[in-house]
């Protein structure tokens, strides 16, 4: 029997954002957040006493000057290395822009495999070949794969990569490849990297992005961390998700429908931010409120945001224990009112649901709106146009979250001057 860990997109001190500027958030474990997790990993391969621990891309977060990282991770390496466990890298994009990845010795027990064309590294003793092969620049967009040799006869093969695979959304195609080009090589384990999502997407042969360590923004929510291969007689027996993250990013949605005051509205995103908490394994959680529904409490939220976004925050970290903080608070609530009906209206009420509903439905108008919204993105300030949650007009849904919103905004303005 033999195990390896498989792990990736450690992006050793990158910073998490969204929390940084609230009051009470715990910026100390947001800013060693990744450190942590990286010391988890160790851990984890100590306790478990694997045979090597594979690390598929991505241990660093771009081009890093500061050396105190590159420093923190060679005593992490150290700390394996007396353990007896050799580690196996293949750089990754962001690996291929640090300038500290090509600078830094690490102790001889990390092996990086080349970048120029695929190497194999034998573990005759454990009757393991393992392949793999870096990125030489930041984008790659050839399949790195096929240049991989075949399965090598008598040995557990694995292969490593940092690549896109067939595309995913929000990553970069990079080192694109398919599922039956890499089950071509007959490997029995692909370790995959890239992907910060866990996903196992082969079991025959085994295929498995094991996801980012550490999650850093609300993009990269739920549990992170890495996988646990076994072995037995040549045949992976357990491929088991072991937890590394210290702080965890989620998205709660609260449906708030009929709900006619502010006030019941706070109590009860405190209470479904608690059931989150509860099933957090006691770690503290950064999370996104999404408030859906058409209910009477819509007006007073939208004409005063800045009140019920800080009670929301409030309640919610009193209810928690101060375990859970409110990275952002979305309103997709909507009037108590009949849309529907309003749009049979001949009148300027009606006009304007019309126009916002064929606007929301029509790809090619919206493309159209994009362009002439460009010129107001080059004069936004930088903040709202970085990060996860960067404005950009060509993003459809963007524009109809804003288009959605601006109707609801003047429908009930509107509404509320007739029924004076």
């Amino acid at each position: 029997m033999i195990s390896f860990v498989h792990a990736a997109d450690i992006h050793l001190d990158s910073p998490l954002r969204g929390l940084q500027q609230y009051p009470g958030a715990p910026v100390r474990e947001i800013r060693g957040a990744t450190r942590k997790a990286l010391e988890n990993l160790a851990n984890l391969a100590i306790e478990e006493s694997v045979s090597f621990v594979c690390i598929s891309g991505d241990l660093y977060d771009g081009d890093w000057k500061d050396y105190n990282t590159a420093l923190f991770l060679a005593n992490v390496m150290r700390r394996l290395k007396e353990a007896d466990i050799p580690v196996f890298w293949v750089k990754g994009n962001h690996d291929a822009e640090s300038r500290i990845t090509r600078s830094l010795n690490m102790p001889e027990n990390v092996r990086m495999l080349s970048a120029r064309r695929p190497e194999t590294v034998v573990l005759k003793d454990l009757g393991v070949a393992i392949h793999g092969q870096g990125f030489a620049h930041a984008s790659i967009r050839d399949d790195l794969s096929k240049g991989f040799p075949e399965a090598m006869p008598g040995c557990f093969n694995i292969g490593m990569l940092h690549t896109s695979l067939t595309g995913r959304p929000g990553h970069e195609n990079y080192a694109p490849c398919s599922v039956s080009g890499l089950a071509s090589k007959r490997y029995d384990y692909w370790a995959l990297g890239h992907i910060h999502q866990r996903e196992v997407v082969s079991r025959d042969p085994w295929i498995v992005f094991s996801g980012c360590i550490q999650g850093r923004n609300v993009r990269e929510a739920g549990m992170k961390g890495c996988s646990l291969v076994k072995v037995d007689n040549g045949e992976v027996v357990a491929v088991e998700q072991r937890t590394l993250d210290v702080f965890r990013w989620g998205i709660c949605n609260v449906n708030v429908e009929e709900v006619e005051s502010p006030e019941k509205l706070v109590s009860m995103v405190a209470v479904n931010v608690q059931r989150e908490v509860d099933g957090n394994d006691g770690k503290p959680l950064a999370v996104r409120i999404v408030l859906v529904g058409a209910c009477g409490a819509h007006d007073k939220l939208s004409r005063n945001q800045g009140r019920w976004i800080n009670e929301i925050r409030e309640a919610v970290m009193d209810s928690s224990g101060g375990l859970a903080w409110v990275e952002k608070v979305v309103l997709r609530t909507v009037p108590a009112i009949d849309l529907n009906m309003l749009s049979q209206r001949d009148d300027p009420i009606g006009d304007i649901v019309k126009h916002v509903n064929e606007l929301c439905r029509d790809e090619d108008k919206l493309f159209q709106l994009a362009g002439e919204l460009e010129p107001l993105q080059d004069k936004l300030p930088h903040d709202l146009l970085d990060g996860p949650d960067a404005f950009d007009p060509k993003r459809p849904e963007v524009l109809r979250s804003l288009l959605q919103s601006a109707r609801d905004l003047l429908l009930a303005r509107l509404l509320e001057e007739e029924h004076k």
